[in-house]
């Protein structure tokens, strides 16, 4: 984030671009520039089992910027499963929230680096497909990965043609795009309530 933004970031107007607040922005690139140590976040949240294929995820705050930070409100996420997996539909599923999670990352990633080079996005709209084996989610063969073999995103995108290509480049910038291209360490710990 800090090399790149950087270049255009004198330019930038303070007012808004893309819908982004530009002081708030670069107060926060400017200020984690001078002290690293403040771009360390921890995000989380916690999850309770409903019943049946049904769970509900709350996300309240996080820590960042060297303090933690709550959210004005808390958010529930619910996930379910469709029929077909003994699900009641009631939900999007976990592979589903992934998708999901992908859209509004690459998202916000490519709005906020465009905004900041100065660059005017009037629409942006995605569409996402990813293709799993249920054989390996099932259990029903070790050779099939559990999980997306392939995802695939399509952007389009209504801004001068002349930054289609800059915008593409500015997908990788997303932090859940390289957690899943890159992949990260998960630990998983089970105990007894």
């Amino acid at each position: 984030m800090t090399n790149q933004m950087a270049g255009k970031e004198m330019g930038a107007s303070d007012g808004m671009i893309n819908g982004i607040h530009m002081e708030t922005l670069l107060g926060t690139v400017n200020a984690i520039r001078e002290e690293p140590d403040l771009g360390q976040c921890k995000f989380r949240a916690r999850n309770t089992w409903v019943g049946g294929s049904q769970n509900c995820t709350t996300v309240t705050g996080f820590y960042g910027a060297g303090q933690e930070i709550a959210h004005k409100q808390p958010f529930e996420l619910r996930a379910d499963e469709p029929p077909i997996l003994a699900g009641s539909d009631e939900y999007a599923n976990p592979v589903e929230h992934l998708l999901n999670a992908l859209a509004g990352c690459v998202t916000t990633s490519m709005v906020a680096h465009a905004a900041v080079r100065g660059i005017n996005i009037e629409e942006l709209e995605s569409s996402l497909e990813g293709d799993i084996d249920l054989r390996g989610f099932l259990g029903l063969s070790d050779d099939v990965p559990k999980g997306f073999t392939h995802i695939r995103v399509g952007f389009r995108v209504k801004s001068d043609v002349d930054d289609v290509e800059k915008l593409k480049q500015l997908c990788n910038y997303s932090p859940v795009l390289n957690t899943l291209a890159q992949g990260a360490r998960v630990d998983v710990q089970v105990s007894a309530k």
